[in-house]
């Protein structure tokens, strides 16, 4: 395991709020091309990023983008490969990996916080966009809907990974790990569940929209105010400064040529329904919930737990719908403890 360090100059005094929300100084750590994670490390981003990330401050989010390459993954035999974006570890290691998906319309760069501390815990940490969103490319589109990401995290792992691994999913998340989980059960070990949302009935009427109506709801979905109001209700004690930068991070991606395409063929498709897959799941589950989750309530993630075969819970009290973001420290560590031994 490599050493901890300090950085070699302070962060700004503005950032200062945001990096004790992603845990603390001691959390850094230096690779061995001389960056550090934690810290603007001064190195570039790949192309094929958004300009716009280079206005974004905070440093764990800047060291995480500077990591992202593309894989290809081939979807289908006549068809062609999909330059999939990800975060992929340093070394890869004989034990089993974990692998980090991500919520609703988000990417990667949602783990910025939390990924370097699953390093330091020794684990071989893979974090992936999930098919339509994220920052792949996909200027030859193809289906967005749930079989398709599904067949797509499978490529991935097929591809990259080939063994039993933690799935990890928040959110939104959660129900993408517990539909591959069960159509894939030889590619799962584990399931860690975020604040899992996987009682909502897919998109349901918003299926039906014309298309019309349907870009025009999904430019909202982009739109600066309604990112900025969804922070508020998603973070909880973060300063405004750190918002409004916290929500550059977030619609990145949807800066993107082809993020609406991918967006309403999701919404049309019907999106996630796995209410019928949730006892179906044959996995040793890790349920985390926070106490101050404004987005999903304490009932559901109590009905979740005890319809999952093999489930444990644990609750995060200083945290909200994604912990993994505002309180990385408590998250890794629970990762960290459930995929060493089952233990958290």
């Amino acid at each position: 395991m490599m050493s901890l360090v300090y950085g070699s100059s302070p962060p700004p005094e503005s950032l200062v709020p945001a990096i004790k929300k992603c845990g603390n100084l001691k959390g850094a750590r230096i690779f061995p091309n001389g960056s550090c994670s934690g810290f603007g490390s001064g190195n570039s981003f790949p192309p094929f990023l958004p300009k716009e990330v280079e206005k974004i401050k905070d440093p764990y989010a800047r060291n995480l983008a500077q990591r992202m390459e593309r894989l290809p993954v081939q979807m289908g035999i006549s068809e062609s490969s999909i330059m999939s974006s990800c975060v992929k570890p340093l070394v890869q290691t004989k034990n089993n990996p974990v692998v980090l998906l991500h919520c609703f319309d988000s990417s990667c760069l949602e783990w910025r916080c939390t990924y370097p501390l699953l390093e330091e815990a020794g684990l071989e940490a893979w974090a992936i966009d999930v098919l339509g969103w994220g920052f792949s490319d996909l200027e030859r589109l193809p289906p967005c809907n749930q079989e398709s990401k599904r067949l797509h995290l499978y490529q991935f792992w097929k591809s990259y990974i080939g063994r039993p691994m933690t799935l990890v999913g928040p959110s939104l998340g959660a129900s993408v790990a517990i539909d591959f989980a069960v159509h894939y059960p030889l590619a799962v070990e584990k399931l860690v569940l975020i604040n899992p949302s996987v009682y909502s009935e897919g998109t349901k009427d918003l299926a039906k929209l014309p298309k019309v109506l349907a870009y025009a709801g999904v430019s909202l979905l982009k739109s600066i105010p309604l990112r900025l109001y969804g922070n508020t209700l998603i973070f909880n004690g973060i300063s405004l400064a750190t918002t409004f930068d916290w929500t550059n991070v977030g619609r990145l991606h949807c800066l993107l040529p082809w993020w609406k395409d991918a967006t309403v063929s999701f919404m049309s498709s019907g999106g996630y329904n796995v209410i019928a897959q949730i006892k179906k799941v044959k996995q040793k589950a890790l349920v985390i919930c926070s106490e101050q989750d404004r987005i999903i309530c304490y009932k559901q993630m109590m009905r979740l737990k005890c319809e999952l075969p093999f489930a444990i819970m644990r609750l995060i009290s200083d945290g909200g719908h994604l912990p993994h973001v505002d309180n990385p420290t408590s998250v890794a560590k629970l990762i960290a403890g459930f995929a060493h031994n089952d233990c958290c």
